[in-house]
């Protein structure tokens, strides 16, 4: 899987060098490039924003930095498509072949685990991080003509800038690239995959500062412990984010 970011804070994304990304950048696994954006800029100052038309506070990134940037990665993975032992679409798979272009935006549909579970099975996925008061909306336009383009925003909040939110984004969904995680059972039970949120978890010791783990789980019968964990997600979904459960459950 190979993922580009741009964004004009290269450096933010060492963090992806550690843990279980970082390995999985060490195995092949994913192959993530980034790239400065004012490497595209041509004046001294190597200027990426300017003011908005029709007035207003702050400042807007200008279209053709973004341009030049995107056309070079895109060009650059339509000729890895392209050379020997890989797979090419037909033009009838065209559509579904182009790359996926994805930028932060408050403005955008909310991110899920069923969007982290899509993209995990993307080939190429390039994230643009904006910053200021955005970027100039002929960018999304100009991209949608080569590739599809989705805005995506981490919930009803705003950050300074793309970079933390395509950081959570690349993981969630690169933890489900396969082989990522080595014990691939432990991604169904997590938080959101049933739609019901996790239940708690418990470790040695079995007493701890006057606190038991619940019977239950000591009893080695795993049909009742199933059961249990099962109660447990509805419980704290209820009490916690009742908007998931389904009509029959709430």
């Amino acid at each position: 899987m190979r993922v580009d970011i741009v964004t004009i804070f290269p450096e933010f994304f060492q963090v992806l060098d550690v843990s279980l990304l970082g390995k999985a950048r060490q195995d092949g696994l994913i192959d993530v490039r980034v790239h400065d954006l004012r490497d595209a800029t041509t004046d001294r100052h190597r200027t990426v924003d300017d003011t908005p038309y029709g007035g207003g506070a702050g400042m807007v990134m200008k279209p053709e930095p973004w341009g030049q940037t995107i056309d070079a990665i895109l060009d650059d993975a339509a000729g890895d498509r392209g050379a020997p032992g890989l797979a090419v679409a037909d033009d009838a798979e065209l559509a579904d072949a182009r790359p996926l272009v994805v930028f932060p935006s408050p403005a955008g549909t909310v991110f899920t685990q069923a969007t982290a579970r899509r993209y995990a099975l993307e080939p190429h996925i390039v994230f643009g991080c904006g910053r200021y008061e955005g970027i100039d909306q002929r960018v999304f336009e100009d991209t949608a003509e080569r590739a599809r383009v989705e805005l995506v925003s981490l919930g009803d909040y705003v950050l300074n800038g793309g970079e933390v939110a395509v950081t959570a984004m690349i993981e969630a969904f690169g933890r489900l690239v396969p082989g990522v995680v080595g014990n691939p059972e432990s991604l169904v039970e997590e938080s959101h995959e049933d739609g019901l949120l996790e239940y708690p978890s418990y470790t040695k010791p079995a007493l701890w500062r006057g606190r038991e783990v619940p019977d239950v789980l000591l009893s080695g019968h795993h049909a009742k412990i199933a059961a249990w964990r099962h109660e447990q997600q509805l419980e704290r979904t209820r009490r916690v984010r009742p908007e998931l459960l389904p009509p029959e459950l709430g």
